[in-house]
């Protein structure tokens, strides 16, 4: 019988910074899970971790027992490498939606559970239920089944997986110890480690539209996410991606599945194909199926050119009871906002800034995101043909469509993103979009 350990001794030994065992760890995670722990010790227990950290081992040890709060998915009747992908978020980051059909159309397994959008980030939840049908509810039999015969599953997290995960970030929400960087480690890894993957590719975005602001907090996240997954036998990589202006041209849950499908026809963005391909030959990579990221690129690039990847799509919506259509005429199949107005550039000059935060914030008055986890989501409204930074305008040009159900939301959005839409005489040249690779 393993000695019980107080609540009381555990915190005091935290707030004192002294090094948890993972027993201690251990205790604080069941006590979170089965409420043996009370909602004011937890929360003293949390803001010990903010103020007196982890180090990697005791970070390891809480994504450990995290994961193993609920059940770990089994997919070991799946006989491909099984690799998922993760971003930390960004203002159209819709690179999930196409990514996982075209990796799975090389023959990797993606098991992929998301999360919906709070605040100015997407999620990729609310995109996928923009397709009529498309099922994101679904059971752990549900989604092995899914892997099985399709290659890929795109759900939403099961109550059964990593339960301490809800109830820890509950009241990390509420007691300002969001900002820890073990504790978001943990709440990252014990939900992606406890797909039943083999390995993880981490996109992990900086700039003014990301949650890490600079490049060296971002390489701190990425390293220590990287660090948790190789110390818990699941191969990781990471890559940092700026995140200072949109990506792609599309902001708004439906209109970035529409783009999301224009890349698996090969007819995507330049910069939001940089970051799918990179990430993708990454996945290839920790999957064996290519020698190095070159052979990786090339093998996503022909199965988007065959058609392969698109027929995968089709596959994965059908498969989760979607409308498949959408693939082949999605103006057809997404809702459709009712009122569409063009913002067009006052004078002629160079694009020096799209700040991604002011577009998502224009976004949300519009409905496309939410304020509160409880508000709505409008699938329809939101932006298209969003200049890049470096782009030449004439007067006139068009800036954005501005896509709105309301006209007064639509008047409000288009101020805010006039504003977001920055103009000038010289030329300007757009930081690269892939800053470093970390694994």
């Amino acid at each position: 019988m393993s000695t019980p350990f107080f609540p009381q001794q555990v915190i005091a030994r935290k707030r004192d910074g002294r090094v948890l065992m993972d027993a201690e760890i251990a205790a604080f995670v069941r006590g979170a899970t089965d409420g043996s722990w009370a909602d004011y010790q937890l929360s003293a227990m949390l803001m010990a971790i903010f103020l007196r950290g982890m180090n990697t081992a005791e970070t390891v040890a809480l994504t450990k027992a995290m994961m193993n709060s609920g059940v770990v998915a089994d997919l070991s009747s799946v006989q491909v490498p099984k690799v998922d992908k993760h971003s930390t978020g960004g203002v159209g980051d819709k690179v999930s939606l196409h990514l996982a059909p075209m990796v799975a159309a090389c023959g990797v397994a993606v098991p992929m559970i998301s999360g919906r959008g709070l605040g100015h980030t997407g999620g990729t939840l609310d995109k996928l239920e923009s397709i009529p049908g498309f099922r994101v509810g679904l059971s752990l039999e549900e989604y092995r089944e899914r892997v099985e015969s399709t290659g890929c599953a795109l759900i939403g997290q099961t109550k059964e997986l990593a339960p301490a995960d809800k109830k820890l970030y509950a009241l990390r929400d509420v007691t300002a110890t969001v900002e820890c960087l073990p504790l978001i480690c943990a709440s990252i890894m014990c939900k992606k480690l406890a797909e039943g993957i083999d390995a993880l590719v981490l996109d992990v975005k900086f700039g003014r539209g990301a949650f890490m602001k600079t490049l060296p907090d971002a390489r701190a996240l990425a390293q220590a996410m990287v660090d948790i997954g190789n110390a818990m036998g699941k191969p990781t990589r990471a890559l940092l991606t700026a995140m200072d202006q949109p990506l792609g041209r599309a902001v708004g849950n439906a209109l970035e599945v529409a783009e999301s499908i224009a890349c698996l026809r090969g007819e995507g963005p330049a910069d939001l194909m940089e970051v799918t391909y990179a990430l993708g030959a990454e996945m290839l990579c920790l999957a064996k199926v290519s020698g190095d990221v070159k052979e990786g690129e090339a093998r996503l690039r022909e199965v988007v050119a065959s058609g392969a990847a698109l027929k995968k799509m089709k596959e994965i919506v059908a498969a989760q009871g979607g409308d498949a259509r959408v693939c082949d005429a999605p103006d057809e199949v997404l809702p459709q906002a009712k009122h569409v107005r063009e913002l067009k550039a006052e004078r002629a000059g160079w694009v020096q800034e799209v700040v991604a935060l002011d577009v998502a914030l224009a976004a949300l008055q519009l409905g496309a995101g939410r304020v509160r986890a409880e508000d709505a989501v409008d699938p329809a409204v939101g932006f298209t043909r969003l200049v890049k930074v470096g782009e030449r305008v004439e007067a006139g040009a068009v800036l954005a469509c501005i896509h709105a159900n309301d006209t007064a939301r639509l008047e409000t959005a288009a101020a805010i993103l006039g504003e977001a839409i920055v103009t000038g005489d010289g030329p300007v040249t757009p930081e690269p979009l892939i800053a470093e690779r970390i694994g």
